[in-house]
């Protein structure tokens, strides 16, 4: 009898943007509770987990506690629903003075300062606090031997050999794979590979990894990944259910004529979307152009090639998240508004309809008001496909409707694009 086909989860990068991915894992588990007529089911329905910068964070804390699965979405959806960005990195005055400030004073008088560089816009000491309270990484040995999953892997890039590393830890011996500047490091993770991960450039200090006798920096997961999809696929799925943070779903800016320079915010912002969201729409476009022609060959042909079509569902947001993070930027702390201020976040352009580097504060605003707003895209976008999802785990049709978002969180347009076949 065959076994049935791996099913990965995928959860890309975005600093506070991962909200959103939690919103969607509420809608698949509320479906999931509705197909099957009960108030929850234990068992975990990925195989394989695999997790970029803070996709890594919530892709762990879910293997963590596969064998609860829904009782971990349900721990996730508390933390991020009542977020504040102090949980994250120091937001008082003294924290950000002592690096966000010396750090943008750095960039016009480095010189003077060479003896006190610090090493981010922001100190995530807080975070190592909240992750060994969300991620017990020392249940994941239990969690692979017990059957509950069988991988889960964390990505992050070295800034010491230019290399994107994925580290992993799996039930059953996989060879490691090695590609141009990317390779596979078995391990056993724990926090400090999260830390590392979800280290975002500039903003969040690097952290130091050994493996293979030797230590190294790494930063976060996003940057040089070329292949998002890979690791998922070399530990065995041949399903993916892919989560993304922003650009694949939504709508299109009106192009405008604009003659003010951009300022650091809107560079900045450009460069993080350019690191966290690209790459994985690019390989999503491969993954489907392969399975089209793998579809165009006769079987013979097929059982000549080492490709196997893949069958993945791609949720992405259907609204501009840098709109979203625009109507929040006042939920930011003061001492952290100050200090973006300075690089233009909040300023408005001579007849700008929006506030610039709203994209840039999209990825630093852990604040319960834009996270509640984004989990409540996240419900509304895959409720909006639920024959989709219901079709993806070979569910019956569903037949309740979508949920009201929770209270406080602003309505959201539930019409979603259709993904391409």
């Amino acid at each position: 009898m065959n076994q049935p086909a791996t099913t990965a989860l995928v959860l890309s990068g975005g600093g506070a943007r991962a909200a959103y991915q939690v919103g969607v894992l509420q809608a698949i588990t509320a479906m999931r509770r509705q197909h099957q007529h009960s108030r929850g089911d234990p068992a975990n329905p990925f195989g394989v987990i695999v997790g970029t910068s803070a996709g890594a964070i919530n892709g762990a804390a879910l293997a963590c506690h596969a064998d609860h699965y829904d009782a971990g979405v349900d721990q996730l959806a508390e933390v991020w629903s009542q977020f504040s960005a102090e949980q994250v990195y120091r937001s008082d005055a003294l924290g950000v003075a002592r690096s966000g400030a010396r750090w943008l004073s750095m960039m016009s008088l480095g010189w003077a300062l060479a003896r006190f560089r610090p090493r981010s816009l922001l100190d995530n000491t807080p975070l190592g606090g909240l992750l060994s309270r969300l991620v017990p990484m020392s249940r994941l040995p239990s969690m692979l031997a017990r059957g509950h999953l069988q991988a889960l892997a964390v990505t992050a890039s070295s800034y010491s050999s230019g290399e994107h590393v994925s580290f992993y830890q799996a039930a059953r011996p996989i060879a490691p794979w090695l590609r141009s500047s990317r390779l596979a490091v078995p391990t056993m993770l724990t926090q400090e590979h999260l830390l590392a991960s979800s280290a975002i450039p500039f903003i969040f200090p690097a952290t130091r990894l050994h493996h293979d006798g030797l230590g190294a920096w790494y930063g976060d997961g996003s940057m040089r990944q070329t292949a998002p999809l890979s690791p998922a696929i070399h530990l065995g799925a041949r399903r993916l259910l892919i989560i993304g943070a922003g650009r694949m779903h939504e709508p299109a800016l009106q192009r405008e004529s604009s003659s003010a320079y951009p300022s650091l915010a809107q560079v900045a912002g450009h460069a993080l979307s350019g690191i966290f969201l690209d790459a994985l729409a690019v390989d999503i476009e491969r993954m489907e152009r392969i399975n089209r022609t793998l579809a165009l060959l006769p079987p013979e042909a097929l059982a000549e090639t080492p490709l196997r079509p893949l069958d993945a569902l791609v949720i992405a947001p259907s609204q501009r998240l840098d709109d979203i993070a625009a109507r929040h930027l006042e939920s930011l702390p003061r001492a952290v508004r100050t200090l973006l201020r300075g690089t233009g976040v909040g300023k408005t352009a001579p007849g700008g309809p929006r506030p610039q580097g709203a994209a840039l504060a999209s990825y630093l605003l852990f604040e319960a008001p834009y996270t509640r707003e984004l989990m409540a895209l996240g419900q509304a976008d895959t409720w909006a496909q639920g024959h989709k999802v219901a079709r993806f785990f070979g569910w019956q049709t569903l037949e309740k409707a979508a949920p009201q978002p929770r209270e406080g969180a602003r309505p959201v347009d539930s019409e979603l694009k259709p993904w391409p076949a």
